[in-house]
Order: C-alpha cells, then sequence, then structure tokens
C-alpha cells in the first residue's frame, strides 16, 4: 500500500538522523556536502511543493519561504538558496524543520488514504519516495563527511552496515563479443535515464568478479602510484596536484600506521575490505597501473547477474549522457535527470549506504570525476 511505503520511507530518514547532536545537523564542511537538516527539509518540499499544493484543494503550506530554503535546482519552481551558502542557514531551526516534517505528512497520509490516485499521480509519488531514499544515501554520505572532518572523528552511533571483507581470491569473469540489451524493462520503478531499452555491440572482455580491496589500492600508493604522472589523465593529474590529495578520502598514516575514518570512528586498514572513497580519477589511475581497464557501463550491467556487487558504486568508463530515444519530461519534474548530462561520469551498483530495495541493475548513478565522498569503489575489466 501506498500510504505505508510512504510513512517507512519517511520514518527512515528520521532514523539516520537520529544519533545526530543539533550541532550536527547545520554544519556544511564543503560545497558538495548539504547539511543534514537541509535534506529533510529538501525532501519534504518535494511532496509539499509537486503533490500537495497542486493537488490538494484548500492546502496551505507550511511556510512560504521554504521554497526559496529548500529548492535544489529547479529552475520552473522560482528561486533558492545558493546551494554553498546551505550552511548558513541557522534558521529555520532543527525543531522547525520536523515540524515542517510532521505537517507535510499529516496531510499526504491523509492525501494518500481519501484519494484515488490516478496512474500519473501514483507515479509522481513514488517519484518522491525515490528521491527520499537517494537523499537517504545522501545523507549518510554527507554526515560521514561532516564526522569525518571533526578533529575529533566522533562516532555516528547509528545501525550501519559497514561492509563485508573480501578474502577470497578474485578472478575475472569473461564475455564474447556480440550485441546485448541494456536499460531498464519489467514492471516496478525506476528513473528516466534508466528507460531506453536498446542493443549495444560489446568486443569479447573480462571483468573482476570482486572489487578491488585497500590492500590492493595501498600496493598501488606504496609503487609511487600518486606521483608517477603516466597512470593518470591530464585533468586527474591536475586535480591530485592542486588538493595535494595522496591517498583516498578518509585514509590517514597515524604513527607509520594506516588508519581510516568510518562511521563507527577511526580504525586501523582493513586490507581485505574494497576500497572506498576514490574519485574516477583514483579509479582510473590505479587500473592503469594495473594494466587493465574500468569497465564501461553497458559491459558492467551485461555481467551483473555474475558478479559480486553492491557494497561500493563502482565507477565506470562511460560518460553519463542519454540513452537512444531519451525525452525529457514537461515541467519542473523534467529537470531531475536530463540537465546533468554533461561532464560527469556513470557508477553502477550500490553501496553500503544504499535503502533496501532501492538498487537496480540498471540504476544510473553519475557524479563529477573528482567526487571522492560517496561510497565509491573500483572494479577491473580487461579486453579479451
Amino acid at each position: 500500500m501506498l500510504r505505508d511505503r510512504y510513512v517507512e520511507v519517511r520514518n527512515q530518514s528520521a532514523a539516520i538522523c537520529s544519533p545526530l547532536q543539533t550541532e550536527d545537523y547545520v554544519v556544511q564542511p564543503v560545497a558538495d556536502v548539504s547539511p543534514p537538516k537541509w535534506h529533510l527539509g529538501h525532501s519534504t518540499w518535494f511532496f509539499e511543493t509537486f503533490i500537495l499544493m497542486p493537488h490538494l484543494i484548500g492546502y496551505q503550506v507550511f511556510d512560504p519561504m521554504y521554497n526559496f530554503v529548500f529548492n535544489s535546482y529547479y529552475e520552473s519552481v522560482g528561486a533558492r538558496v545558493v546551494r554553498t551558502d546551505r550552511g548558513n542557514l541557522s534558521r529555520p531551526s532543527v525543531e522547525d524543520i520536523y515540524r515542517y516534517r510532521a505537517y507535510v505528512d499529516r496531510h499526504m497520509i491523509s492525501f494518500l488514504e481519501t484519494t484515488l490516485l490516478d496512474t500519473g499521480l501514483t507515479a509522481l509519488v513514488e517519484l518522491g519516495l525515490n528521491h527520499e531514499q537517494q537523499h537517504q544515501e545522501l545523507l549518510y554520505t554527507d554526515i560521514k563527511y561532516i564526522l569525518g572532518h571533526n578533529p575529533l572523528f566522533p562516532i555516528y552511533a547509528g545501525q550501519f552496515d559497514f561492509g563485508q571483507t573480501n578474502p577470497q581470491p578474485n578472478e575475472m569473469v569473461h564475455f564474447g563479443e556480440g550485441v546485448y540489451e541494456i536499460g531498464f524493462r519489467g514492471e516496478g520503478f525506476c528513473f528516466d535515464n534508466e528507460l531506453g531499452r536498446h542493443k549495444v555491440y560489446l568486443g569479447s572482455f573480462g571483468i573482476s568478479k570482486k572489487l578491488v580491496t585497500n590492500g590492493e589500492y595501498l600496493q598501488f600508493m606504496l609503487a609511487g602510484g600518486y606521483t608517477d604522472f603516466s597512470y593518470w589523465h591530464s585533468e586527474g593529474w591536475d586535480w591530485l596536484r592542486q588538493h595535494g590529495i595522496t591517498a583516498p578520502l578518509y585514509w590517514h598514516k597515524i604513527d607509520d600506521r594506516w588508519m581510516y575514518y568510518t562511521l563507527g570512528g577511526l580504525k586501523e586498514l582493513q586490507l581485505d575490505e574494497p576500497v572506498c572513497h576514490v574519485s574516477f580519477y583514483e579509479a582510473s589511475a590505479f587500473a592503469a597501473w594495473k594494466g587493465m581497464r574500468l569497465p564501461t557501463e553497458a559491459e558492467w550491467e551485461v555481467a551483473s547477474g555474475r558478479i559480486d556487487w553492491g557494497q561500493r558504486w563502482e565507477w565506470t568508463d562511460s560518460a553519463y549522457l542519454p540513452y537512444p530515444g531519451f525525452k525529457k519530461e514537461t515541467g519542473a519534474i523534467g529537470e531531475y535527470n536530463g540537465k546533468f548530462m554533461v561532464s560527469q561520469m556513470v557508477l553502477r551498483g550500490a553501496s553500503v549506504a544504499t535503502p533496501q530495495g532501492h538498487s537496480r541493475n540498471t540504476y544510473r548513478n553519475f557524479f563529477h570525476p573528482r567526487h571522492q565522498w560517496q561510497f565509491s569503489g573500483i572494479r577491473l575489466a580487461t579486453w579479451s
């Protein structure tokens, strides 16, 4: 029942934030990280703006200023707070945000219980729920960045799956050349960027069954991987020199031991655990050092039934572009994915921060090549 699913998803966002102190809700260390209270408000604003305001007769907005505060990037909806200023929003308070959520939830639950939704409106509610699940994953990544840049390295203390170690030897899975189909098909929800199932020609290729581990990545570092330009894209080489990058995000060398920050606090590096928080530049450089490459997103999807995935979002060697026949929806909803199809790389799979039931082998995540703060990892491929 849609009403029950709505309640479950909304409660999960609050549960993710429940271990936080009030001060944690407001911090924005860098532009890419949004304060947790902004995520809570923005996901609520989505339901108020796109469902309640146009479809619930007599609905009164909680606060007229919240459209300016919690609009993220929807140009057609109006002006908004600049992203880099989200951390300056000491008001509305955390208490105000939770009142806002309760107000919208009360109206949404009543609306879902008493309204016969048509197909289009049902799909819009589903989009809102999947949108909130995307922000639940972002909550984990942003909370980790906030706490991980606190000099005290505080423990998050919430329940979180930190991922499994990978002690078994890796192996390559091979696929012959041929024409394959990729893209979403069947029943259930998907984002518009997954649609347009189509045929692709792939040459024969091999792909690793498991992800690259911390221990394997450490070997790359010890071999001078961060000081040899020959492994790096020119843009990636400029990035690491400009920012002084010498290791994955959250790695710290303390008393000649490699430590890394987790949501469970600062721990000694686990060599068998899949490497995490690497940029596309780093993933590609590591692959080059190994004499291999990253898989394309088509190769990844074709191979997804024979590889272990779900622990880390995995960088692919594919630019984020539309599938054949892609069309943006009209209005603000059309701004959801299509306008970001430039200057970004595709990640496939899911991560330990992905909500249960939110991952698919056709899901196309996307970020700029420099980003490390997502739970991103590395899978290797070869031309066979």
